[in-house]
């Protein structure tokens, strides 16, 4: 191994250590330096969707695939309204971007199904999908469906937009990207009450047993979708200064705000697992700042084979819930 290799393992090795400056600003300005300042791949005549593109890590993300070259699609909630600003944004920041909006509430089974058919007819081929859609509640509330609301944003919409857009996602041998949370580590998967039924509601835990969720379903689409060119990974962005972060804890952002990164600094490994040929082929890993993770930092969060498998029915069950699914 090469000298300039090791001492870079050394410093990951102490700012990992030190969980504020790893996921803060300090472990980006340094990890950066050997990222180089153009983009990590070429995506023109591709085609990248991102959900919950309208603001923070998700917006970021889409310029960031913009300046890749890829045709970006953005699933919006308000797709007049936000969704337009979005796509204003990004074609300000990247000339010449190709920026098409398509209206998306992922925790809305529904709006999936019509989100999976507008990009059907649109685009017969998908080459990324980032599920970066995301929610922290601060009270129990349940979606149109009747699934518990953090649950049916951060996991069920998610697995059920890849479920309907696999056809596309094998046409462009895709590449899934799961948005996750460091906070996954603290919490081990949830099967036996995942929305809280019998619970007193904790957002903060729902958010981050969810996020557990979205690594272990990350890992089971890499082994289903293994002989079909399509990966699947799972990402953190670290600690980033967005506003769902001001509106859903804002005392932490207060008393971080100098350390936290910007959106680029979180949306820059989605960007380079969509783009990059250093990753052509890999799959069902998580990754951190272009490096991959360990899933686990405490040894009672892993769950067993069972819990894994009773995860993907619960949502396999949930997702087929009024009209069929195509296969």
């Amino acid at each position: 191994m090469k000298l300039r290799d090791l001492r870079r393992r050394a410093v990951d090795a102490v700012l990992e250590g030190t969980v504020a400056l790893a996921y803060g600003k300090p472990g980006w300005l340094v990890r950066r330096r050997r990222f180089g300042d153009g983009p990590p791949g070429d995506m023109r005549g591709k085609v990248a969707i991102v959900t919950g593109a309208t603001r923070g890590i998700g917006l970021a993300a889409a310029k960031g695939l913009a300046r890749c070259g890829a045709t970006v699609v953005l699933g919006c909630r308000d797709k007049m309204g936000r969704g337009e600003a979005a796509r204003a944004e990004v074609q300000r920041a990247v000339s010449r971007a190709e920026v098409e909006v398509l209206e998306l509430d992922v925790s809305s089974l529904d709006s999936v199904r019509q989100f999976a058919r507008q990009v059907a007819v649109g685009f017969p081929a998908v080459h990324a999908l980032v599920h970066n859609a995301g929610v922290l509640e601060k009270a129990r509330r349940l979606s149109v469906d009747g699934v518990e609301l953090t649950f049916a944003t951060n996991v069920l919409g998610g697995f059920a937009l890849t479920r309907a857009l696999r056809r596309q996602l094998e046409a462009g041998r895709g590449r899934i990207v799961n948005v996750t949370s460091g906070g996954m580590y603290a919490r081990r998967l949830e099967v036996g009450d995942p929305m809280w039924e019998r619970r007193a509601f904790d957002g903060v835990k729902a958010y981050a047993e969810t996020k557990r969720a979205q690594v272990v379903l990350s890992e089971q689409w890499g082994e289903h979708l293994a002989a079909t060119g399509i990966t699947s990974n799972a990402m953190h962005p670290g600690w980033v200064d967005t506003p769902g972060v001001a509106e859903a804890l804002p005392r932490f952002r207060r008393v971080m705000k100098p350390l936290l990164r910007d959106g680029e600094g979180g949306a820059d490994t989605i960007v380079w697992l969509a783009a990059s040929d250093e990753v052509r082929g890999v799959t069902g890993q998580l990754f951190f700042d272009r490096e991959p993770r360990r899933t686990h930092v405490l040894p009672w969060t892993r769950a067993t084979a069972d819990e894994r498998q009773a995860l993907w029915e619960l949502c396999e069950r949930l997702a087929r819930y009024g009209a069929p699914w195509e296969t």
